[in-house]
């Protein structure tokens, strides 16, 4: 499967995932759903923040020149929310996904995606 697979037949499917992208840790994406703009840049700044999530509290989550409140994470997952648009992200051991989704989709559900999908490349070396 591509990684434009992930994003199309795994995330944005099921339909508890309005945008997604998957990076590696240095920032390069390597899939991204259509009409998602995030770069390369920025990705690598927020993957540093999943260890310095305190950083996040005051700063909050920039993703796709959006700035996002943050919630809630952990040293795998960022969890942030601005209106009706949240933000799910877990980052594995080479990548990171990136979510978005928006109301109705309820948080739980897109986290149980996005991590869903995150074990797995855990699984698999990625």
């Amino acid at each position: 499967m591509s990684w434009q697979d992930y994003i199309d037949k795994q995330l944005l499917a099921s339909r508890c995932v309005t945008k997604a992208a998957i990076a590696g840790h240095d920032g390069n994406l390597w899939a991204k759903s259509e009409g998602f703009e995030v770069s390369n840049v920025p990705l690598t700044k927020e993957i540093f923040f999943f260890e310095k999530t305190d950083i996040l509290t005051s700063s909050g989550v920039t993703l796709a020149g959006n700035r996002y409140i943050y919630l809630s994470g952990t040293d795998r997952v960022i969890r942030a929310k601005l209106g009706k648009v949240g933000v799910h992200c877990m980052k594995t051991s080479q990548a990171v996904v990136v979510s978005l989704y928006e109301d109705p989709i309820q948080p739980q559900q897109a986290a149980s995606v996005v991590e869903k999908l995150g074990d797995y490349l855990l699984s698999c070396g990625y």
